[in-house]
């Protein structure tokens, strides 16, 4: 709180006043300290995971962050919160809404998602690779992508999961047998590894998925997910080989399969999406830079 000038003055002067004089204080709250917030990266683009970091007026209460008025999870990070804000290429480019609040403070940001250009490509699938995807694989990996466990197992940047090639990568748009897929991006990336080779775990977390072609997974194929933490979440599909089972904790680089051609593939190579909050998102960033 903050005494005014003119009170003081009065104070100052009162014991040689002979007449007793009443005088009003005016007692002026001081403006509430802005939230301190953080954006990471600051110009993203399509496909970027955008980190929000939040250091609290009141240690020990979490803020509520919101984008477009959708909220997103928080998270306690060295004495801050951290949400993490997936983009994709469905994403319009332009202003973003950021809203954070806690307590009676509210701070609106506006963050600008910049426009990304992504190649066309034709694939054409026919007989077992053609096949639709059964129920059971639908809801099993649908289950999976909605997984927000508080727990983080992750450090530092992600490790690439397969030495091969990458014959495809994220964002691409496609038409599958001549027919352009409205609403669709390719969610992940594609490694043209030979068949066996090794895939490994980017990142620590727990196998939280594991399914089979031969059980039903027609077109994610032999398919291993796995739990980062806090909304992180990867899936590696059309392998050959798997080696863990639903339960079992990685760690970085531990191979967890290898490279095959199971499910709507056309050849031998490991598919990696990496998920947020649900959303696919590029997973390249995740390798070059930290998200902590």
């Amino acid at each position: 709180m903050r005494v005014t000038k003119s009170c003081r003055q009065a104070y100052r002067f009162r014991p040689n006043l002979s007449l007793i004089t009443t005088v009003l204080c005016l007692v002026i709250p001081l403006p509430a300290k802005a939230l301190e917030v953080q954006v990471s990266p600051k110009t993203p683009q399509q496909g970027d995971t955008i980190s929000v970091l939040v250091t609290p007026d009141v240690p020990g209460t979490p803020p509520s962050i919101s984008v477009d008025r959708q909220d997103y999870p928080v998270f306690p990070v060295q004495g801050k919160y951290r949400a993490l804000i997936p983009t994709s290429p469905l994403n319009s480019p332009g202003k973003m809404t950021l809203q954070v609040k806690e307590n009676n403070q509210i701070s609106n940001l506006g963050v600008w998602l910049k426009s990304r250009v992504f190649p066309l490509q034709r694939i054409t699938l026919s007989g077992e690779a053609g096949r639709p995807a059964t129920q059971l694989e639908l809801d099993r990996v649908t289950a999976f992508k909605k997984l927000v466990t508080p727990q983080k197992y992750w450090q530092g940047s992600f490790k690439r999961p397969n030495a091969g090639r990458i014959s495809s990568g994220f964002g691409v748009r496609r038409y599958y047998n001549g027919v352009f897929a409205n609403d669709y991006y390719h969610k992940g990336v594609d490694y043209a590894g030979g068949y066996g080779s090794p895939v490994v775990a980017p990142a620590a977390g727990k196998i939280r998925l594991v399914g089979r072609e031969k059980d039903g997974f027609h077109v994610h194929g032999n398919i291993v997910g796995i739990d980062h933490g806090q909304g992180v979440l990867s899936v590696f599909m059309h392998l050959q080989d798997i080696n863990v089972a639903e339960g079992e904790m990685v760690k970085a680089g531990q191979q967890i399969g290898t490279i095959g051609s199971t499910g709507a593939s056309t050849g031998p190579h490991l598919h990696w999406g990496l998920y947020v909050d649900g959303v696919a998102v590029d997973p390249v960033p995740w390798r070059f830079g930290v998200i902590e």
